[in-house]
């Protein structure tokens, strides 16, 4: 085969670094941004924060009551940007770019396609190592106590020979964080008799359960059981004697547990004797108990959310606003800038021109970000605005193509907009993607969302009689009467997602 060049002309996406860079921070958490920009100004000398603060007004966006009756209009056109946005946003990066446009001149305005940050720019030392190093030492001042510490301190109060003091703290080591005890007991005296010390190995099983039991009226109570049967034993012996229903109690849940998780009632009346009436007495008695004790102790991490927009009604008036607190107002450093000579190639000039026009970039994609942010959440407000008016039942279906299609942008690109990004509403926060969800069709040839159709199997489920309660083959026919067809598998799917239990399981006695 005789080999020959040819030349080809064809198309292909090819990613700039300038878009490589506005699709990071796109799709990074409030937070993230936060530390990304932090990275930025440490390494960067060009970039500094700016002390004005006036993208609150410019950043508000409302729809009114004739908004709202244009959108129930079957056949509309919906703008898909906001001139007046654009034009503002236009003003401040003018005003950003004529602080250094006489000295960057000579800067390139984009870079190839494909390249990297590194194969244009020359990065001085950052200092992010040093901050991440002072955020991890802030991180280990403070500890929090857990559940070994709480019972290895009530351990230290209670007198004890220095043998049963060694049992109690292989105890403790066994406990998990539910506050079970689980090893068993053979295995910690297996552990004493191969041990070297001759009086660890004289130790014997029953020496091993006297000090379990004395474990056992630590607090919390009902802490070191071996399995729930034990462990709400121990919460009701600890009870007054005169407790009305407490023998019965005990009697349930040492001899019929079983039973009573499965809410085999009749079986439970049968064998303990008991009516109606005095078993529902004693559910009660039991119900109060903790099943999972060391629950009270175990430390949870508090998980803080920031929302990014505020969705409010004032004066009858719906409005969107990005949360200014969120808001990174950057700026070009003046003094850096003006050290910058058009003519001259020396290292020193070089640095910084690199760095101007990388602070030029970053500077721009955030902008750009937050008018991403704005434009969805105000279609997020236009197309679901009956949730925001009447609550979930009245959720409508909705996809990322459809708000890609209303601004004008690609479908990835609303992804990486609405995730991790938090709406702060009259009805709670919400993630907006809570907002998008799949559709179920109706007897009349709608559609309805997956979110509504959760909302009225919850409120269906409120109204269910306990003692009979609804299956999922009963819920479905329901729907099915209010003209919505749902399988009886999707019903199941919904209900579990919810956390919600299956018919036998939510079954109660009078």
């Amino acid at each position: 085969m005789k080999q020959s060049l040819e030349l080809k002309i064809g198309q292909h996406l090819s990613m700039t670094p300038q878009l490589q860079q506005a699709i990071k921070l796109l799709q990074l958490s409030s937070l993230d941004l936060q530390q990304e920009v932090q990275e930025a100004l440490d390494s960067n000398p060009m970039l500094e924060t700016a002390e004005d603060e006036s993208r609150t007004e410019a950043t508000v966006q409302s729809l009114d009551d004739k908004e709202r009756e244009q959108l129930q209009q079957p056949a509309i056109n919906r703008e898909k940007n906001d001139p007046s946005t654009s034009k503002s946003n236009d003003a401040e990066l003018a005003a950003t770019d004529d602080t250094a446009a006489q000295w960057n001149n000579d800067i390139p305005v984009e870079l190839a396609t494909d390249s990297s940050w590194d194969d244009t720019f020359q990065h001085g030392p950052s200092t992010s190592n040093s901050h991440t190093d002072f955020t991890n030492m802030e991180s280990n001042d403070s500890s929090e106590e857990t559940l070994q510490d709480h019972l290895n301190w009530q351990l230290n109060l209670t007198p004890l020979s220095a043998i049963d003091n060694i049992i109690a703290e292989n105890i403790i080591d066994g406990v998990d964080t539910d506050g079970y005890l689980r090893i068993d007991l053979n295995e910690i005296l297996q552990f004493f008799q191969d041990s070297s010390s001759p009086e660890l190995q004289d130790i014997e099983l029953d020496e091993i359960e006297a000090v379990l039991r004395r474990i056992q009226q630590f607090e919390p109570a009902g802490i070191a059981a071996r399995n729930l049967s034990e462990c709400l034993s121990i919460q009701l012996n600890q009870l007054p004697s005169d407790t009305p229903h407490l023998k019965n109690a005990l009697t349930v849940v040492g001899l019929h547990i079983q039973l009573l998780g499965s809410h085999d009632y009749r079986t439970i009346m049968r064998k303990t004797r008991l009516s109606e009436t005095h078993l529902q007495k004693t559910i009660e008695l039991i119900l109060t108990l903790n099943p999972q004790p060391g629950s009270s102790i175990t430390p949870n991490t508090a998980e803080y959310i920031i929302p990014d927009v505020f969705v409010e009604k004032i004066a009858g008036y719906w409005q969107v606003r990005l949360n200014g607190d969120n808001s990174v107002n950057l700026t070009i450093n003046d003094s850096y800038a003006s050290l910058i000579k058009r003519a001259d190639n020396s290292d020193d000039n070089n640095y910084l021109k690199n760095h101007l026009q990388e602070a030029r970039w970053l500077i721009k994609s955030i902008q750009s970000r937050y008018d991403t942010l704005l434009k969805v959440s105000k279609q997020i407000l236009e197309r679901q605005l009956d949730f925001f008016e009447h609550g979930e039942m009245a959720m409508k279906p909705m996809v990322l193509q459809d708000i890609a299609d209303a601004v004008d942008m690609h479908e990835s690109t609303i992804s990486r907009a609405t995730t991790q990004k938090y709406m702060h509403t009259p009805n709670g926060i919400f993630e907006l993607k809570y907002f998008f969800s799949s559709h179920v069709s109706t007897s009349d040839g709608g559609a309805a969302s997956s979110t509504a159709i959760r909302a009225l199997i919850k409120k269906i489920l409120k109204t269910e009689n306990p003692v009979k309660p609804l299956s999922d083959n009963k819920i479905a026919n329901l729907l099915e009467a209010d003209g919505i067809n749902v399988a009886r598998r999707t019903i199941a799917k919904y209900r579990e997602s919810m956390g919600i239990a299956p018919s036998n399981e939510r079954k109660r006695l009078l």
